[in-house]
């Protein structure tokens, strides 16, 4: 990972914070870092509604708040549909300065052809936030990772590889680190930020996989 520079290092964040937290990956992620033993801040727009999401997870080190409030966590995910995304990282950029923040968010489109990528101004998701929140140190991640497998407690390893992308060596590497929370999954650096789009798309080839033959696939990357 030689091509993004280091001005960590990060510690391990005690607490993370999901904004969009009440949604199916924000949900399987909630689930997973929870059961890894850090504390999880579900967010929504709506308190009432994140609390009784985190309710669900009975045993788990789980809070629901407004997304206002789960900003305020270690570490951010960003987990939102991608509609609401530019605005509600303009909101909490006071809040999310100094942190990484990991976007997971995938613009995607369905028609009766199927899943579709749709294009970003910015060129992705990620680099949207980059410049929403400059202030912050923001990681593109976790965008192939069934919400399904995450959120089903029968399933005790989930076999596959997460891209990681940003301008920070040691950022990459805490979000690595973050990764292997999930049993099974590895984090795997996958470029800059710049190369965040074609990850963020590739999504909607993986859907329409998961369509056409039923299951929840994942990617592999070999020989590393």
């Amino acid at each position: 990972m030689t091509e993004a520079p280091a001005t960590g290092p990060y510690e391990r964040p005690r607490s993370i914070g999901i904004l969009g937290g009440t949604g199916p990956q924000g949900r399987g992620l909630a689930r997973r870092f929870a059961a890894a033993g850090y504390q999880v801040v579900i967010g929504s727009r709506s308190a009432e509604r994140a609390a009784a999401a985190a309710a669900d997870f009975t045993g788990l080190p789980v809070s629901g708040v407004a997304n206002a409030d789960a900003a305020g966590a270690d570490l951010v995910i960003v987990a939102v549909p991608y509609d609401g995304h530019a605005e509600l990282l303009g909101e909490l950029a006071p809040k999310l300065a100094g942190k990484i923040v990991v976007d997971c968010v995938n613009r995607i489109g369905f028609d009766k052809q199927g899943p579709y990528a749709i294009a970003v101004p910015d060129g992705s998701s990620a680099q949207e936030a980059a410049r929403i929140l400059p202030d912050s140190t923001v990681i593109g991640a976790f965008h192939h990772v069934s919400s399904v497998l995450l959120d089903d407690p029968g399933v005790d390893r989930v076999e596959l590889d997460v891209l990681v992308l940003g301008e920070d060596r040691a950022a990459i590497e805490s979000v690595c680190d973050l990764v292997t929370a999930i049993p099974g999954a590895r984090g795997i650096y996958g470029g800059r930020l710049r190369n965040c789009g074609q990850v963020e798309a590739l999504t909607a080839n993986i859907i329409a996989i998961n369509r056409r033959y039923k299951v929840h696939a994942g990617i592999r990357i070999t020989d590393v």
